[in-house]
C-alpha cells in the first residue's frame, strides 16, 4: 500500500470516528480510501440510502489530511507502526470483524498472528480470589500452551492482572489502548506497559492526543473480542465493560468463558449471569479452557519430522516444504502456483494432511503447518 493510500484511509477513519462499520463498506464498496475520497461529494450513485450526515462527514476528509500527515510523521518519529486493515501484519482474525477498524497503530515487537491468542478481561475492583483465578489461568496456558498471545486493555484490576500474569509465565502480551500512545492511562500501569514493549506490545485504533473518554473504552472492547481465538471473562459484577466485551465477542463468533461464583458474590454476578443465558462456557481451571478449545502444546519441528513426515507421500511431502520455505500460511492458489500443478490435485493433498494433522486450516481458506 502506497503512503498516499494510507493517508486517505487515516483521514476516512477520522472523519467518521464511531461508524467503522460504514468506513469498511465505503472501502469495499469503492475499493479504495482514495476512491472515496475523490467520489466524496457524489457517493449518493453508489448507496441508494446515504444518509445526509454520513455524506457531510465524509466531504471532511480534505480538511483531515493535513492532520493525517501529522500523524504518519509522529509515528516515524516515535517507531509506532501504522497498519491498514489490508497489511499482512495487520490481525488476521480482527479483520473478519465488519466493523474492524480501518487503520491500527502499534508499538512492540510482537506479532498479532500467532497460532493461539487469549483475550482475559474482567472487573477493575478485582476480588482477591479473580486475581487468583487470573494468575492460574495465564499460567496454566503458559505450562500447555507457550505461545500463546494474551490480550487486554491495560485498565485497572483483571486486565493488567492478566498483563502481569502473562510477563510473569513468559507470554506475549498485548495491551489494546482506548486513547493514542502518546500516553500510558492509568499511569500507574506505565511501567507494566514498558515490560510489555519488550515481550509483546500496545495498540489503538486511536491517533495521538486523543482525549480520555468513557466511549472510547467501549469501542476498543471489540477490538479486545475481535482478535481472539476465545474471550475469558475472570470476574464481573451485573455491568461493566466485561459483559459489554462477551457480548461483542458472541456476535464475532469467537469462544466465550467465564469462571463461575457464588450466589452471594455480586463481583461473580454478571459471569454467573452469562453462563444462565448461554453467553458463556463455565471454567474451573485452565485445563477446562485448554481442553474445549482441543489446544496442546505445538511439536517441535524435530518431533514433526520424527512422527510425521516418515508417514507423508512423496507428493504430500512436497506440499510440507513448500509452506516450510514460504513461512507464513498459503492459500490453495498460491500453493498450486509454487508447485506448477492444478488446484484439484492439490486439494486431496491438503486433506490428507489436515487428517494426519500436519496442516490445519485458517480463516480465509488458508493453509497452516502445524508447529510452524
Amino acid at each position: 500500500m502506497t503512503d498516499q493510500e494510507l493517508l486517505y484511509m487515516m483521514a476516512l477513519t477520522m472523519s467518521m470516528r464511531q461508524a467503522s462499520k460504514h468506513q469498511r463498506t465505503l472501502l469495499d464498496t469503492l475499493g479504495s480510501a482514495q476512491a472515496v475520497y475523490e467520489n466524496r461529494y457524489d457517493l449518493g450513485r453508489f448507496f441508494e440510502n446515504l444518509s445526509p450526515r454520513m455524506g457531510e462527514a465524509i466531504s471532511m476528509m480534505a480538511g483531515l489530511l493535513p492532520q493525517c500527515e501529522k500523524e504518519l510523521a509522529y509515528a516515524q518519529a516515535h517507531q509506532i507502526r501504522v497498519l491498514s486493515i489490508h497489511d499482512d501484519d495487520y490481525p488476521k482474525r480482527l479483520r473478519q470483524c465488519e466493523d474492524a477498524p480501518l487503520v491500527i497503530y502499534a508499538l512492540g515487537n510482537t506479532n498479532f498472528n500467532p497460532e493461539h491468542v487469549v483475550s482475559i478481561v474482567g472487573t477493575r475492583r478485582c476480588t482477591e480470589r479473580g486475581r487468583d483465578l487470573c494468575q492460574q489461568l495465564v499460567a496454566g496456558i503458559a505450562s500447555r500452551c507457550p505461545d500463546t498471545l494474551i490480550v487486554s486493555g491495560l485498565a485497572y484490576g483483571i486486565d493488567v492482572v492478566a498483563h502481569r500474569s502473562a510477563l510473569d509465565a513468559q507470554l506475549p502480551t498485548i495491551g489494546v489502548l482506548a486513547h493514542g500512545l502518546d500516553e500510558i492511562y492509568p499511569r500507574s500501569h506505565r511501567q507494566t506497559a514498558i515490560q510489555m514493549l519488550q515481550h509483546g506490545g500496545l495498540i489503538t485504533e486511536f491517533t495521538s492526543h486523543t482525549p480520555i473518554d468513557r466511549l472510547n473504552f467501549l469501542q476498543r472492547n471489540r477490538i479486545v473480542a475481535g482478535m481472539a481465538d476465545a474471550v475469558v471473562i475472570v470476574e464481573s459484577p451485573a455491568r461493566g465493560g466485561s459483559l459489554n466485551t462477551a457480548r461483542l465477542a458472541n456476535e464475532y463468533q469467537r469462544d466465550v468463558f467465564t469462571f463461575p461464583g457464588r450466589p452471594s458474590d455480586l463481583t461473580f454476578e454478571g459471569c454467573n449471569m452469562l453462563i444462565r443465558r448461554n453467553g458463556a462456557v463455565l471454567i474451573t481451571s485452565p485445563d477446562d479452557l485448554l481442553n474445549d478449545l482441543g489446544w496442546q502444546a505445538a511439536p517441535t519441528v524435530d518431533e514433526r519430522q520424527k512422527t510425521l513426515f516418515p508417514e507423508l507421500t512423496a507428493e504430500e511431502q512436497a506440499v510440507v516444504d513448500v509452506l516450510n520455505r514460504a513461512g507464513d500460511d498459503m492459500a490453495l492458489s498460491d500453493l498450486a502456483a509454487t508447485l506448477d500443478q492444478p488446484p484439484y490435485k492439490i486439494t486431496p493433498l491438503t486433506l490428507a494432511l489436515e487428517m494426519k494433522g500436519v496442516l490445519k486450516v485458517m480463516p480465509g481458506s488458508r493453509y497452516h503447518l502445524v508447529g510452524s
